[in-house]
């Protein structure tokens, strides 16, 4: 029961960090806001697999997290470049 209970406060947590999403007024609250999700997720796959009594589903949820983890750092590097207004085709290289 409690299990259930904590599987749906993170649900509504989740739905808190879609709105902030949404609605962040910079793109770095918005990164931020994604990686909240994503960890979230993460804890709500561990919380299923406690659940359901499979104990398999935690490395689903250690995969997802390096995901999550190497998407947020892709994302901060692109935007880190597109906020430097310089060209991601450009290597800085004159011919």
């Amino acid at each position: 029961m409690m299990l259930t209970v904590a599987a749906i406060a993170v649900l509504i947590a989740m739905g808190m960090a879609l709105a902030r999403t949404l609605m962040g007024p910079t793109v770095f609250d918005k990164i931020l806001a994604v990686n909240s999700f994503g960890t979230k997720t993460v804890l709500l796959i561990a919380l299923l697999g406690a659940i359901a009594g499979r104990a398999d589903y935690l490395d689903v949820a250690l995969l997802y997290a390096l995901i999550n983890f190497i998407a947020t750092v892709a994302l901060l590097k692109y935007s880190e470049i597109d906020a430097l207004g310089l060209d991601p085709d450009d290597s800085g290289e004159e011919t």
